[in-house]
């Protein structure tokens, strides 16, 4: 069963989705985590459930991480979703410390990815279905500058002053 809600954040009004799951802490695997605006963004559906209390050790964990005093995720994510390439990807945006930066070249070179396919990477990391906890805002250009943020540069100028990266 799907279930979701929305909780305020200093980003807006994120929505959380997730699938139930017997081995998540509280019980809920997260499917999505989306921001109003976001470019490909989750809207919810017919047959979803609105069960806020299945979001509250996440919900807890991302209050946290706003509040300065999380900076490690401890969050099941459900695995139904993306490519097998896509999920490559997101599994290397785990690995980027709180705190730290690093580009699309250097994920790629991470993964053993030649130089063409980079743009095949950002478009994976674009794609993160998990903005926030999956720290893809932590990806930015060869050159220093913010690139490519579903949730849009602001925020990902805001999460990044936020780690103090």
């Amino acid at each position: 069963m799907t279930v979701y809600t929305t909780i305020d954040s200093p980003l807006g009004e994120l929505l959380l989705v997730g699938e139930e799951s017997a081995t998540a802490k509280g019980g809920t695997a997260l499917a999505s985590l989306s921001m109003p605006g976001q470019k490909g963004g989750a809207v919810v559906r017919d047959g979803w459930v609105r069960d806020d209390e299945a979001f509250d050790a996440i919900t807890a964990q991302l209050r946290a991480y706003f509040a300065g005093s999380l900076t490690d995720f401890d969050i099941e994510y459900a695995t139904r979703t993306g490519t097998e390439f896509q999920r490559k990807v997101w599994d290397a945006l785990d690995s980027v410390p709180y705190g730290t930066t690093t580009t699309y070249g250097r994920l790629a070179e991470r993964l053993g990815l030649s130089r063409a396919a980079v743009r095949a990477l950002g478009t994976a990391v674009g794609r993160n279905p998990l903005l926030v906890v999956r720290p893809c805002h932590r990806v930015i250009g060869a050159d220093g500058s913010l690139t490519g943020y579903a949730g849009g540069l602001e925020r990902k100028q805001r999460l990044l002053d936020l780690e103090a990266a």
